[in-house]
């Protein structure tokens, strides 16, 4: 174990416990990574890297000198059983993504299946995300959120997914490349609503970063004409909550549904589509039962 440096200051790894370790790496500025994910990435036996080349410029950043192997989707089912062998061999092996946290759209899901139904341990390192980076930049963070990773390519396809999606009561986060981008936000102002607020992300902890925000049709239209180049996040705020039922409706309703139901059915009914307490419709029908001079009574049978 060779250590690594911060700052000019040489630091000296600590040994780690066999098993596989899911590491965090920036999404764009090379500053942030945390302090345990350089010690872990210094003192396994290797690295497991989507793309040896991108994670080679955080290793030399960091001055360390651990092995790397390309573990990808288009060689995970060759490059999967070797790892696992050496994990059972009782190894070290840090898996690392391209940017952010491992297993967010990328293949190493397989591995850690591989890796759990083995028995090998698998310990999260965590860091930087860029879902949680857009959520907060984004100003829509709340409670929930749906992360959908990338929209399918086709248009048609595409449309359908944001369909089953528009109804979603949360946050929505996509990840989009810059090609693509104007095609995405005409498809999701047109399925979602262009009223909805949205913001996108771009080059998010990078030196061009931007955030901006605005209704999806405004999106729509400003990136419609504007090409843009970098790594894409789309947050897309939850649906409006349907409006209020007022008295005056609630009114309408019961006189529609007291006739054909009766009173406690047409309450029941009525509480069902409006949210409002069925014992205050069941009043509200009384009294207009009253004043139609309609007796309060149910339906034959």
């Amino acid at each position: 174990m060779a250590g690594y440096r911060i700052g000019g200051v040489e630091c000296a790894p600590r040994p780690v416990e066999p098993g596989l370790y899911l590491v965090a790496t920036p999404i764009g500025n090379l500053g942030d990574v945390t302090l345990r994910a350089l010690e872990t990435l210094a003192s396994v036996a290797i690295i497991a890297c989507e793309d040896t080349r991108v994670t080679a410029r955080l290793l030399a950043r960091y001055a360390i000198t651990t092995p790397m192997t390309p573990y990808h989707e288009h060689n995970a089912d060759r490059a999967g059983p070797k790892l696992v062998e050496m994990l059972l061999g009782g190894a070290s092996v840090a898996l690392v993504s391209d940017a952010g946290t491992p297993l967010v759209s990328d293949p190493g899901r397989r591995l850690v299946e591989a890796a759990r139904a083995a028995g090998i341990a698998v310990h999260p390192v965590p860091g930087a995300s860029a879902v949680l980076a857009a959520l907060t930049a984004s100003g829509l963070a709340g409670d929930s959120f749906l992360f959908e990773g990338f929209l399918p390519n086709r248009a048609g396809q595409r449309r359908r997914r944001l369909e089953q999606l528009r109804e979603v009561p949360a946050n929505l986060v996509f990840f989009e490349s810059p090609n693509r981008l104007a095609a995405s936000l005409a498809d999701i102002a047109a399925t979602l609503g262009a009223d909805r607020r949205a913001a996108v992300c771009r080059e998010l902890t990078k030196l061009h970063e931007e955030v901006r925000s605005g209704t999806l049709g405004e999106l729509a239209a400003h990136y419609g004409i504007q090409p843009v180049r970098g790594e894409i996040v789309v947050v897309v705020g939850p649906p409006a909550a349907p409006a209020a039922a007022t008295a005056q409706d609630a009114d309408a309703l019961l006189e529609r549904l007291v006739p054909a139901h009766g009173l406690s059915r047409a309450a029941a009914l009525a509480a069902a589509e409006t949210g409002l307490a069925r014992r205050d419709l069941y009043q509200r029908a009384l009294r207009l039962a009253g004043q139609a001079g309609r007796p309060a009574r149910k339906p034959g049978r």
